[in-house]
């Protein structure tokens, strides 16, 4: 199954319209489930929701914390990452900036801050913190809440290694066009789940990183 959930005309709204709407529809308070075991992230798809409910009952939950840096170009792009082979988890995979979330950090918000700087060198000068979009919950127990950022061009890169191998830039045009999410289904313990996809170029944007965009495409495109 690769075709996406709802029929629609791609969007396209500007800038400028992106921003003004994130920043009505957007805050930062800090949802209780990103700690309560008992209150689990809905996600529109049953078989998610009881993969949920049967993860918060086996394991820990562990809130972390994304920056999705819009990059405010005249076509503005989004900053992902392809995370390490060496990594225990998730190893390779294209992400956000981010991880979990550590005693020291003050917020969520502070924490995706750190991290961007720690992986991609991503200075705080150059962000500008829109608000939290909705908690989103993994299979592996994390709840995360990821931040959506305006990003001042200009900025220099410095890759860590240990953490990401690469960092780039993909169209958030093409990231919020609803034809190039592709859902498929995996199985979770005899229960059918579904997932986002949104493959672009040689890079395969799948998982949490894909189902987050596909929230943001909700909260700013179709609310």
């Amino acid at each position: 199954m690769n075709e996406p959930l709802l029929k629609v005309r791609p969007a396209t709204i500007s800038s400028t319209e992106f921003f003004a709407r994130a920043r009505t529809r957007l805050d930062f308070e800090v949802p209780p489930g990103l700690v309560d075991p008992h209150i689990i992230p809905r996600t529109g798809d049953s078989g998610n929701d009881r993969m949920l409910e049967i993860v918060a009952q086996e394991q820990p939950v562990r809130p972390a914390a994304v920056l999705i840096p819009v990059v405010d170009h005249p076509e503005p792009t989004v900053l992902l990452t392809q995370r390490s082979p060496n990594l225990s988890s998730h190893a390779g995979q294209i992400s956000f900036p981010g991880g979990k979330i550590d005693a020291t950090d003050a917020s969520p918000l502070d924490a995706a801050l750190r991290e961007a700087c720690e992986e991609v060198g991503l200075k705080r000068e150059f962000i500008d913190p829109v608000g939290y979009l909705d908690l989103y919950g993994t299979a592996f127990g994390f709840r995360i809440l990821p931040t959506v950022a305006k990003v001042k061009p200009g900025f220099t890169l410095e890759i860590n290694e240990a953490e990401v191998v690469d960092a780039f830039e993909v169209p958030l045009a093409f990231l919020m066009n609803p034809e190039n999410h592709q859902i498929h289904v995996k199985e979770f313990r005899g229960i059918d789940r579904h997932y986002y996809a949104m493959p672009f170029a040689e890079r395969y944007i799948w998982g949490a990183t894909a189902g987050i965009l596909r929230v943001l495409y909700e909260r700013i495109y179709l609310s």
